[in-house]
């Protein structure tokens, strides 16, 4: 798996920072394992990059009976190594130095002891002398294991014998396919074969090396024992060092194969995912499904009656006939009753076990639809983001769904005043023609003269007042009535408005935009790691 290159070329510096913030993005989400070599690359770099850069690094790796520390003395004039031929010899990593100054802190960083200075041109050559890679002791294996990924240059020394080995090539040459750039694979001993079987052996190696990934790597044929190839590749080593980047070319392949191993986390290998650097966040949206499970769940279809019967009970109270109003006013508020004028919290209905259930289920829609573009395991955080602040949910809906309905109780329209004068005309009209009416009585029982009365037709103004203003009085308390029905209508369709644009807006902060933050950290994550392979 390869991830994309970008056209540009990338320093290292920026390669780097990358790397480290695909780390930091990474954390929580894929394996730790990952994320912690991620970080350990970015690391050992800062500390390789404040060190000696004139100075190179070059390790010889091989199995036992390679022939390795003979490749170790040829190339260094020297007796150093201890040649051995059917058992491990070489215990700790020893180096020769060719232009000691300035190399004393790089090898204490390698933590190679043993060192010897070697006089010669190759000014800024560190030729290190590593174990046998398949030595029967552990402290062996992994003191080759450590040096191979901390050393500029890795010359790998194979035998005719041995070269096909599975453990060098499962357990080095493939993991390192990203350090072509750093490595020379060298069949040694080929003194041992006929002249004809060289080339042979050495096309079948490089067959053997494109399988791993490691096509184009140079490969050169030698033979400590006679000196056959050892001046070509100690020509090439004096390319390698006198260029003195080496070293960078080692942190960048490094880099790449974290990124890669971050990336080979993220992805199943069977997925076709989207490649990092080109990938489409989708849109997340509020959907009606959602906006109508929470609606559900907070109560809103009950909060909306309770603004039309509260605008209809006060509308009544105001407007209704002064005589049975009073009863009306023992009735408590509906929205007053439920506590939604202003209180912390409101008396809404617990949402039901079905309501609860359509709720988790809209959420589940909302995270499996975001995360569809997204490989696991990002998917699996993407849907735990869309139910993150799901605990948040119930007090914000009950805040939302009492100021959406706050407008239920606001300012009182006019017309109530006017209808409510108008009662209190008719009820001083009643009040005239009952006095009036009694005044009458009264002189009659006192046998006094009686006071002219006019009429109205042939009915007295009195009875007039009196049946007329409880006649108009209940004409216009039923006429409220029916501009209370209307103007509830009115209002509960604001409330419902309001609703929804309130439960919107609650979704939005505490499903959608964490849904949202964390697609946008794995399209951050994908970029970054596409700007680390660079």
């Amino acid at each position: 798996m390869k991830l994309p290159r970008r056209k540009a070329e990338v320093s290292l510096d920026d390669r780097l920072e990358a790397l480290a913030e695909a780390a930091g993005l990474a954390e929580g989400r894929l394996g730790q394992e990952a994320v912690d070599h991620a970080r350990a690359v970015v690391a050992r770099a800062g500390v390789r990059r404040g060190l000696s850069v004139d100075h190179t690094a070059v390790a010889l790796a091989g199995a036992t009976g390679s022939g390795k520390s003979s490749l170790f003395n040829a190339l260094s004039g020297t007796e150093l190594a201890t040649v051995g031929v059917t058992r491990p010899t070489t215990a700790k990593a020893q180096a020769a130095l060719w232009g000691s100054g300035g190399a004393g802190p790089l090898l204490d960083w390698l933590d190679v002891p043993l060192r010897h200075t070697v006089e010669g041109d190759a000014s800024g050559l560190i030729l290190l002398d590593l174990p046998d890679h398949d030595s029967i002791e552990l402290a062996h294996r992994r003191e080759v294991d450590r040096l191979v990924g901390v050393v500029d240059l890795l010359v790998w020394v194979l035998d005719p014998q041995k070269y096909a080995d599975a453990a060098v090539h499962e357990r080095y040459l493939r993991p390192l396919a990203r350090h072509r750039d750093v490595m020379v694979v060298v069949l040694n001993q080929v003194d041992r074969l006929p002249e004809r079987s060289v080339k042979r052996c050495l096309d079948d190696l490089r067959g053997l090396l494109a399988a791993d990934g490691l096509e184009g790597v140079a490969v050169l044929g030698v033979s400590a024992r006679t000196g056959e190839g050892v001046p070509e590749l100690r020509a090439l080593l004096d390319r390698e060092i006198s260029r003195r980047r080496a070293w960078s070319s080692r942190l960048a392949a490094d880099v790449a194969s974290a990124a890669a191993g971050l990336w080979a986390a993220t992805r199943p290998p069977a997925a076709r995912e989207p490649e990092p650097g080109a990938v489409a966040v989708p849109e997340v949206a509020v959907g009606r499904t959602l906006t109508r499970a929470l609606a559900q769940a907070a109560g809103a279809p009950v909060a909306v009656e309770a603004v039309a019967k509260s605008h209809r009970h006060r509308s009544v109270a105001a407007t209704g006939w002064p005589v049975t109003r009073w009863l009306r006013k023992l009735r408590p508020d509906p929205l007053r009753r439920l506590h939604l004028t202003g209180a912390a919290r409101s008396s809404l209905p617990a949402a039901t076990a079905v309501e609860v259930s359509a709720v988790d289920t809209a959420l589940r829609d909302v995270g499996a639809a975001a995360s569809q573009a997204v490989p696991e395991p990002w998917a699996t955080a993407v849907r735990h983001a869309a139910r993150s602040r799901s605990e948040e949910l119930t007090d914000a809906l009950d805040r939302t769904v009492a100021a959406a309905t706050s407008g239920g109780v606001a300012k009182a329209p006019r017309w109530w005043r006017v209808a409510g004068t108008a009662q209190w005309l008719t009820v001083a009209a009643m009040a005239a023609g009952a006095i009036w009416l009694l005044v009458r009585f009264a002189l009659n029982y006192l046998m006094l003269p009686e006071l002219p009365t006019p009429t109205l037709g042939r009915a007295p103004w009195p009875t007039v007042l009196l049946l007329g203003g409880a006649l108009a009085g209940v004409l216009i308390a039923l006429l409220c009535r029916v501009f209370a029905w209307i103007g509830g209508r009115r209002r509960a369709r604001r409330a419902a408005k309001a609703l929804r644009d309130g439960i919107e807006r609650v979704a939005g902060e505490l499903i959608v935009a964490p849904t949202r933050d964390e697609l946008d950290r794995y399209a951050r994550f994908a970029d970054r790691l596409s700007l680390a392979a660079s």
